[in-house]
């Protein structure tokens, strides 16, 4: 990712538009340090009760490290919430960074961690047990972070980066965690969430269950560009293009 491509219609970004980047940026960080913590270290010990679910089959201690480590990094919030921490570091440190693929990314990571508030505070949150700072990560990267990523782009931006090619692109990281999970769950036999759990639903309704997901994404995906637009309209810099 590069400065490469620059558009030179949209406006420029201040050093007030990088700190709300950073403040973005240090929030996923912390997060995800907070979790990366309790997961290696197991902490608490796994609350799984199926064998198709993550954390079923890790041992305690230094045995089960790998298989704990392997698992996080297989959830759809720990994806989420490194994209948003990895896109927001670059804008923080280059204000004038720019690619067809920062963009595409860009939106890729408010896609992932707006699903993931939304999926959790919905369907997740009245069925998950949390213990001592399992509350304060989850605080974060189920909560947090999604709210604070939302803020940063309609107060910061960058505005104008979303077009269809962009929105397009957006669906790549997504769709290869999909993939990868449900490749990954046929090996192990186990997934990440109940509503992917194709050893207890079958991949008909585990299917389903997703192409919903992808639904929602599109329709976040859509609102995000409208509002980009409106808003850019509204500083009276117009629909950038490139």
């Amino acid at each position: 990712m590069t400065s490469a491509t620059t558009d030179r219609t949209a406006p420029p970004r201040t050093a007030r538009a990088q700190r709300w980047f950073l403040a973005n940026a240090a929030t996923a960080w912390v997060g995800l340090a907070i979790q990366l913590t309790i997961s290696a270290t197991g902490m608490y010990p796994s609350t799984a009760t199926k064998a198709s679910q993550y954390g079923y089959g890790n041992a305690p201690g230094i045995e089960g490290l790998v298989g704990r480590l392997v698992d996080l990094f297989s959830y759809f919030t720990i994806w989420s919430n490194i994209t948003v921490a990895v896109v927001m570091t670059l804008l923080a440190l280059d204000a004038r960074r720019d690619s067809p693929v920062l963009r595409a990314v860009r939106l890729s990571g408010l896609l992932m961690i707006s699903i993931t508030g939304l999926v959790y505070g919905v369907i997740l949150s009245g069925v998950s047990t949390l213990r001592g700072w399992e509350v304060l990560a989850n605080l974060f990267i189920h909560q947090l972070v999604p709210l604070l990523t939302l803020v940063v782009f309609v107060v910061a931006g960058p505005r104008g980066w979303i077009d269809l090619r962009v929105l397009l692109g957006s669906f790549v990281l997504p769709i290869v965690w999909l993939v990868y999970v449900l490749v990954r769950g046929a090996v192990i036999g186990a997934y990440p969430y109940f509503f992917m759990d194709v050893v207890t639903l079958g991949y008909g309704t585990v299917l389903l269950n997703l192409g919903g997901v992808l639904l929602l994404g599109l329709v976040i995906a859509l609102v995000l560009w409208a509002l980009d637009r409106w808003l850019a309209r509204r500083a009276g810099t117009g629909s950038p293009t490139r």
